[in-house]
């Protein structure tokens, strides 16, 4: 039972990583809204969710590295680099937090925002380290700009597809077992 959990985790997670790796495709056709919907995010947010901690945090530092060796978006450094540690953080925090919050759509969206608030958080830290080594600016007017107010368009976009995306692959995932 626990290695066929395993190996059911891997695909998934091999499905999520692919899918952070197409959505910028498809969201980058929407004109005025494409870059800041986020869409790597969502495919690691909901590995975190389903898949586990471990698992969501690889998806996540994985993602936007691969993606900008196979396609250069986001550039790698500092980009890429500062998002990989911020997609890492939403894939662990979703992780944890979605096992010990209740699996009810209220403990879903309170690990979930906790969830990106932390991952926030870490992408500015990492960022603010990254974009000092490339001797780019750095400070609190543009964490606020990439972190919430450029950003808003994808947090509203995850606040009503994740939920209850969680929902139907637990129920989806458990009837299987």
């Amino acid at each position: 039972m626990q290695q066929n959990k395993s190996i059911s985790n891997m695909i998934l997670s091999g499905l999520f990583l692919a899918l952070g790796l197409i959505l910028p495709f498809l969201t980058g056709q929407i004109q005025q809204f494409g870059n800041m919907m986020l869409p790597m995010h969502i495919p690691v947010l909901l590995c975190g969710f389903v898949c586990g901690p471990l698992w969501g945090l690889a998806v996540g530092l994985t993602t936007p590295l691969l993606r900008s060796i196979l396609f250069t978006m986001p550039p790698l450094f500092p980009m890429a680099a500062a998002m990989a540690f911020e997609l890492a953080a939403y894939g662990l925090l979703t992780g944890v937090l979605g096992r010990m919050f209740s699996k009810d759509k209220k403990g879903i969206y309170a690990a979930l925002m906790i969830s990106m608030l932390g991952g926030r958080v870490v992408w500015g830290m990492a960022a603010r380290i990254f974009f000092g080594i490339a001797g780019m600016p750095f400070d609190w007017k543009i964490f606020l700009a990439g972190g919430l107010l450029n950003a808003w368009p994808g947090i509203l976009v995850q606040l009503i597809l994740i939920p209850p995306l969680v929902q139907t692959i637990r129920r989806i995932t458990v009837s299987d077992r």
